[in-house]
């Protein structure tokens, strides 16, 4: 891949324990790149060793951007990091690097690619009609946006609610300000390389276990333990390992009963990373 164009972009992308970092690392170092994060929970500076985060040494290689620079307490957003990424981009671009956006949450990446749609605020009272509506749904949004209507499942309560209170409170169907969205996307107008890591499911498995084993010899509890005061409401604290390790620091279960479950749910992650990737991304290789 040049690095002499302009606008170029790779992502990198896969399931947790894939070696995503890896390869972009050695990506950035062999085509003079910045690594931009692409996971939900690796922005949280609290989360270094339970987000599995870069280690210092691996930041010293190359440079790289989004990793640890928000405090646990904040619910940080999608709009928020594609804000950042964007501006991130621009200044590598800038410096005549490539931009290497790497990581594992699905939705930041089809952020990047689709934008995100400009809808304005939707009045309380419009949101309250449509979310307690006993009705058909799906035959109110065919009767107002047959278009965004063809695109939903009937049964799909939570999407035909959005759909119908756009279109109710804006006069614009749903699809109008997602194509509004799209042209304003960070990577319109971008020559871009998508690599999606797939490995065979039970290693993953393999890998994910062996690194948690690996995070607890690093600290992980002391991470958990410093993390005990906040919120658990709050997405940092959803990172996979820290509810089974504070209820261990509560005395409701025991180190090893905590590492097992901690586990499962690493696989049950696993699980929901690989279906949603494979259902909206076909087009990466």
């Amino acid at each position: 891949m040049s690095t002499s164009h302009h606008k170029r972009a790779l992502l990198i992308a896969g399931p947790t324990a894939s070696g995503k970092s890896t390869l972009a690392l050695e990506n950035a170092v062999g085509l003079n790149g910045v690594i931009i994060n692409a996971d939900a929970l690796q922005v949280y500076s609290a989360l270094r060793i339970l987000s599995a985060r870069p280690t210092p040494e691996d930041e010293a290689r190359a440079p790289h951007r989004l990793y640890g620079h928000v405090g646990a307490e904040q619910a940080y957003s999608v709009a928020s990091w594609l804000a950042q990424a964007r501006r991130e981009m621009e200044a590598a671009w800038e410096q005549g690097r490539l931009p290497i956006v790497t990581g594992g949450t699905g939705l930041y990446f089809r952020a990047l690619e689709l934008g995100l749609a400009p809808v304005p605020e939707i009045p309380e009272a419009v949101r309250s009609h449509w979310r307690s509506f006993a009705g058909d749904l799906h035959a109110e949004l065919s009767a107002r946006d047959a278009a965004m209507a063809a695109k939903l499942l009937p049964t799909d309560r939570q999407r035909l609610c959005r759909a119908l209170e756009v279109v109710d409170a804006t006069g614009r169907s749903l699809l109008d300000w997602q194509r509004d969205g799209q042209d304003q996307a960070p990577l319109a107008r971008v020559t871009v390389e998508r690599i999606f890591i797939d490995v065979p499911r039970e290693d993953l498995y393999a890998r994910a276990e062996a690194r948690f084993d690996v995070m607890l010899a690093a600290g992980a509890l002391d991470e958990a333990r410093a993390m005990a005061h906040l919120d658990p409401m709050l997405p940092a604290m959803k990172a996979i390992g820290l509810p089974e390790l504070g209820a261990h620091l509560r005395g409701e279960m025991t180190l090893e009963e905590a590492t097992v479950r901690a586990k499962t749910a690493t696989r049950n992650f696993i699980k929901r990373q690989l279906t949603w990737w494979r259902s909206q991304m076909g087009h990466w290789r």
